[in-house]
């Protein structure tokens, strides 16, 4: 089967777009990934990149991202049983590893153990309507169980969102140094992030796993249906889901992210919007590819899309090497460690380019491939089909 190049492209942009917000979680401490005034005070340059994030970037990506997830696990479906278990299995001890040695803020493991469960309820699922319709429920499910917790929250402030000195001296400490120290504070993370995804954030991405699994299935995500179509699509979801997200925006502004409605109440618009404006970009990648596809860097993203997994992972090395082991680690606040994203960028660009001149596959898609066969038993010649 022909590869979909512009849906390459979606995969490309995604993980690009991912590092935007992934770039204050390695330049910065914890807290600060989703709270601007994490040190109980807030500049204005922080307080409009945190906005404009929030507005453009901020979960969508990886809303995108989740969405693209389970368009795949849709193609993946004639593989048979042995071979995406074994895949998702792979896919979970790679997150693992990646959560526990390297970095604290690995999505690789909530998206293979979601991604386990998920594909029997697409390859059980009959209709599209019926799976897409799961798909809305299971999401929403996730939304009210964020409002809840946030209905149960104690209303004094959290050391997880605004921590004090000494907390910020030991993050500091353990992430400059390393070692075994470092080990035990990721996996005291990995496990409080698996008992999150249990309770809330699970819900939310085995939806949008459920919902790409079936707009891949009807051809949406396929790109099976006219440029007017998604044009259209594009012209109506992305301010749609700025319009639901921009008043919650505000309220966190004047309510000087208050814990209680900041960390949960508020952040609810955020997540309703999030799957509205992905859609959003991802119609207008498909509405307007005939355009995109005339520049020479929609074909470097293309590449980057087709090395999703080794390109997520380029990124740890380069950002943990850059702000941990230089030293980088607090010495430059939310705006400035935008300038780190942009070399990164290019390093993935050009290293995908290259790469996929001489080889068929990036390293670490190879590998995957090859040990899936392995476990799954299945024959290495039929692994190229």
């Amino acid at each position: 089967m022909a590869r979909n190049v512009t849906l390459d492209f979606i995969r490309g942009v995604a993980i690009l777009g991912i590092l935007l917000l992934n770039i204050s979680a390695f330049g910065l401490p914890k807290a600060a990934y989703l709270n601007p005034a994490w040190y109980g005070e807030i500049t204005s340059r922080d307080a409009w990149t945190w906005a404009i994030l929030d507005l453009f970037a901020q979960v969508k990506f990886l809303t995108l991202f989740a969405l693209l997830f389970g368009a795949g696990l849709q193609l993946l479906l004639p593989r048979g049983t042995r071979w995406i278990q074994s895949r998702l299995t792979l896919l979970a001890l790679l997150g693992f590893i990646h959560g526990l040695l390297f970095w604290d803020g690995d999505i690789l493991l909530a998206y293979a153990l979601v991604g386990l469960v998920c594909w029997r309820l697409v390859r059980e699922a009959q209709e599209v309507k019926s799976l897409f319709n799961t798909g809305v429920l299971l999401y929403a499910v996730g939304v009210a169980v964020l409002i809840l917790l946030g209905i149960i929250a104690d209303s004094g402030q959290s050391r997880s969102w605004v921590p004090d000195a000494s907390s910020l001296l030991y993050e500091h400490y353990w992430k400059l140094n390393g070692g075994i120290e470092a080990i035990s504070n990721r996996s005291d993370m990995l496990s409080a992030n698996l008992l999150a995804l249990g309770a809330q954030y699970g819900w939310q991405l085995a939806g949008m796993m459920l919902i790409g699994a079936a707009l891949m299935r009807s051809g949406w995500l396929a790109g099976q249906f006219s440029l007017r179509h998604y044009r259209r699509c594009a012209a109506i979801c992305i301010p749609l889901g700025m319009l639901i997200n921009l008043p919650a925006i505000v309220a966190q502004w004047h309510l000087n992210w208050d814990y209680r409605w900041c960390a949960f109440l508020l952040q609810a618009p955020r997540e309703i919007s999030a799957p509205i404006q992905t859609l959003g970009y991802a119609a207008l990648a498909y509405g307007y590819w005939p355009q995109i596809s005339r520049f020479r860097l929609a074909a470097a993203v293309v590449c980057v899309g087709r090395m999703a997994l080794t390109n997520y992972l380029l990124q740890t090395l380069i950002c943990t090497t850059l702000f941990y082991h230089f030293g980088l680690f607090m010495e430059y606040d939310r705006l400035t460690l935008l300038a780190f994203v942009v070399p990164v960028w290019l390093v993935n660009l050009i290293f995908s380019w290259l790469w996929l001149r001489n080889f068929r596959q990036g390293p670490v898609e190879w590998l995957w491939r090859q040990l899936t066969a392995r476990a799954s038993g299945i024959s290495f010649r039929s692994t190229f089909r």
